[in-house]
């Protein structure tokens, strides 16, 4: 039997089309880390991302020891990035702005990864790896809710224009973006930089929204 991919059974959630759409999200279990300032540069960025996988095919590979309770062989899950400046609304002008940002990176877990899953995934990487911080992941349940979102093709750099886009439709529809907490603007990588072409990136972008007053 093929490893379950969450990217081909949960379609609605990752495989949006580049027309916005209106979904609702539902609870799910994510490790995250949370960090500031530019992710080209930054060595905290790099570095957050590294032990993100690391913690991720730990768990997935736990099977080869002593699989925990409710284990099925699986995809690992893209990355995904909730992204902010402090006090200000995400509108996608982030150029020379970028050294500004708060994000949280994070990649999605099974169900049954518990915490006492996720405490031994930190042992099992610590001792492969003495030196990565493992004290900065975090095990936590998102509940997004109700959003709208817009598969981008291309770079990053041109999300912009279809962040514009994403906003249009919102209003369009009777409802506004409300980016609060952990609702934030939201991207799913589909794609890694390092090996496709920039022009055909894809990309999910989300905006948490809520209905207008009338």
């Amino acid at each position: 039997m093929a490893p379950f991919d969450f990217k081909k059974e949960y379609k609605e959630l990752y495989l949006p089309k580049g027309t916005p759409s209106i979904i609702s999200i539902p609870e799910m279990r994510f490790i995250m880390v949370q960090g500031k300032g530019n992710p080209n540069t930054s060595d905290y960025y790099k570095e957050a991302v590294e032990l993100l996988y690391g913690i991720s095919y730990s768990i997935k590979m736990s099977k080869k020891k002593e699989a925990p309770a409710g284990y099925f062989d699986y995809v690992v899950p893209p990355l995904e990035g909730l992204w902010w400046f402090e006090n200000n609304f995400f509108d996608g002008s982030v150029m020379n702005r970028k050294d500004e940002f708060s994000w949280m990176m994070m990649i999605r877990q099974p169900d049954f990864v518990t915490s006492q899953v996720f405490e031994m995934a930190k042992k099992n990487l610590k001792r492969k790896k003495p030196e990565i911080d493992t004290s900065i992941v975090k095990l936590e349940t998102f509940n997004e809710g109700l959003c709208a979102q817009v598969m981008h093709i291309g770079p990053y750099d041109d999300e912009p224009a279809t962040v514009a886009l994403l906003e249009a439709f919102i209003d369009s529809q009777g409802y506004r973006t409300l980016m609060s907490g952990m609702r934030q603007h939201h991207e799913i990588y589909l794609s890694d930089p390092r090996k496709s072409d920039l022009a055909k990136l894809k990309t999910v972008l989300r905006h948490p929204i809520e209905k207008k007053c009338s």
